[in-house]
Parts: structure tokens; sequence; C-alpha cells
């Protein structure tokens, strides 16, 4: 005979594992849809706001087209047709930046993740010092003493050489591979604008300011250390023993790499890939400090509407929209391997 139940229980227990009381499931759903409601609005309000006059937005908050006020494409023409070439540029120089630094980060940052996971690294930390002073040293000779870059590298180079074949091999202590991987992560820990004025100046001595080489060089170098991060996690989940089974049968490491390991850890890959993208594609400073005109990024162009005249909202939704179709896109392509890549964390072990 079942246990008759009481309201309570009824209302705040479940009647089986796989089950969820009434009480507790109205709640999900009711901050499920308050959340979604939170993260939908400012879309909903975007579109509607691109679709208002000028006069429109400043009398107040109307929220139904066609009930509220009446749909114009004012903002839409304006940016399309008036400004014409100078929406383009900018959104062709983000695509183009975006997506090569990305793409750049996530192969060089791979190959750097899977060697940190299969390779034992022992450099001595002498050497490791010495690399980083003789880097400092170049690096001021091109920007205070106004050195050129390329007898400046020469002169570099040859310091750390011969600093390593005499100072070196006194120095006894190594560095191993989790030392090398915190001091790469280490560097997102500093903020951005305490090295973008040396950058500038850098890359305006060597005439690369305002260019798209300046910005994708910037952005791989930033964006590297999360890459190798999150990847070295996803190799470490692909098991050794198929690597050890092609190595038998006379597969070089490079050929493990590109056939066996980098199919497997699709997922990582993209789930990776679109991260590095949406930093680089919504980068502000640096490209604020780095151009001007040539290779002017789309958060510029929406920065540049904020006038005199104050926030242009109108024009300001159009270019927001136009900015996050492309992301939002390749997030819906990604899904799948997304999804995937976050479930090999809760799988792994």
């Amino acid at each position: 005979m079942k246990e008759k139940r009481s309201l309570f229980q009824i209302l705040f227990e479940a009647k089986s594992i796989d089950s969820v009381a009434p009480v507790p499931k109205t709640l999900a759903y009711i901050i499920l849809g308050f959340w979604t409601f939170v993260c939908l609005f400012p879309l909903y309000w975007l579109i509607v706001t691109s679709f208002k006059l000028p006069i429109q937005v400043h009398d107040g908050p109307m929220y139904l087209p066609g009930i509220d006020f009446k749909p114009s494409m004012h903002a839409w023409e304006y940016i399309f047709v008036v400004l014409g070439n100078d929406t383009l540029r900018p959104y062709l120089n983000t695509l183009l930046i975006s997506f090569t630094s990305s793409i750049l980060a996530v192969v060089i940052g791979s190959m750097a993740g899977y060697a940190l996971t299969r390779i034992a690294y022992s450099p001595k930390f002498g050497s490791v010092l010495m690399f980083i002073g003789t880097l400092v040293l170049t690096i001021v000779s091109v920007v205070w003493l106004n050195l050129a870059w390329q007898l400046a590298l020469a002169s570099g180079l040859a310091l750390y050489l011969v600093l390593l074949t005499t100072v070196g091999r006194k120095f006894k202590k190594s560095l191993h591979n989790n030392d090398i991987a915190f001091f790469m992560i280490s560097q997102r820990i500093l903020p951005p604008v305490a090295v973008v004025i040396p950058i500038y100046v850098l890359f305006q001595r060597i005439g690369l300011l305002d260019t798209h080489a300046a910005l994708i060089i910037t952005y791989t170098a930033v964006n590297l250390p999360i890459v190798v991060w999150l990847m070295r996690d996803f190799f470490e989940s692909v098991p050794m023993d198929l690597e050890e089974s092609a190595s038998l049968d006379g597969a070089s490491r490079y050929r493990v790499f590109f056939t066996i390991i980098l199919p497997l850890s699709k997922p990582g890959l993209a789930a990776t890939f679109l991260l590095v993208l949406i930093l680089c594609w919504n980068e502000y400073l640096i490209a604020l400090f780095l151009s001007t005109a040539k290779a002017q990024t789309l958060p510029l162009l929406i920065a540049a509407m904020n006038a005199t005249r104050g926030p242009q909202w109108w024009y300001m939704s159009v270019v927001i929209i136009i900015m996050i179709a492309p992301v939002v896109a390749i997030t819906v392509v990604l899904q799948r391997f997304i999804t995937r890549g976050l479930l090999i964390g809760a799988v792994k072990g």
C-alpha cells in the first residue's frame, strides 16, 4: 500500500529520481524565462531602434513597430547608402583582421599546446631570463634609441647567442612544462593598456602603423596564451595509445598530430576559435592606438558615432546588428562542435 504524501511533499518533493517537483520546476522556468528576457531584450531593442527616426528615439520608449511608431528605413539607408564605403571598409577590415588573427592563433597555439602535453621541456631558467632581457633591449633600442629594427634585431640575436654559450652554462635551475604554461597564461594578467603605448611606438618605428599586419600580429600575440592553455587541456584528454599505435606503424610526430590529434580535437578547436574570434571581433583599445583610417575596425566606427551631438542610437543600432550577425552565424554553424567540446571536460578522467 502506497504511503499517502502530504501537501508539502507533493509540491516540493519529486516522485522519482528522474522527475522534478512542481514548485522547483515552476521556479526554474520562471528564472530561465526571466534570464531569457534579459538576454534577448537588448537584441530586440537594437532591431526596433534601427527602424526609428531620430525624433522617435528622443520621444521615449516605443517598442511596438506599427503601433507605437511607424517603422522607417532612414538609419539603414544612411549606413549603407550615404556612408557607403565608410561602413564597408571597417566591416571588411574587421572580417580580415579577426579571422586571420584567430586562425593564426589557433594554429600556432594548438601546436604549442600539443608540444607541452607530449614533449618534456627543461630550459634553463637563466636562458629564459637572458632571452627576455635581450628582447627588452632590442625593443628599447628601436623605440627610444631610434635604431633601425633590422640592426637592433640582429644585434639582440647575436648578444643572446653569446650570453647563451658563455654565462648561460652556469645556470643549473630548469623550468618544466607546467612552468612554461603558467608563464604563458600569466601574460593575460597584464592589462593591455600597460603595453599598448610601447606597441604603438614599436609599430610606428617599423612603419606598420595603421596597417592590417600590425593588428593581426598584435591580436595573434595577445590571444595566443588563451589558445595554448585551452588546447593543452583538450590534447590531454586524447588517449596516448592512439599515438603510440600510429608511431609503431611508422607515422612521424607531425603526421600523428595532423591526422589523428587534430581531427579528434575538432570540438576544442571550434570552441577555442570562436572564443578568440569574439575577443578579436570586439577588441577596441588596441585598434584605437594602432589604426586610424585604413585599418579602422567596427568597434571604432561605433565609438565614432558617439559624436558631439550625443549617441546616435538609430545609426549605432544598425552597425551593431550587422556587426554581431557574422558571429551569431558562425556560432550556429559550430554549435555541435562547441557542445561536444564543453562535454569533454565533464567526462574527462
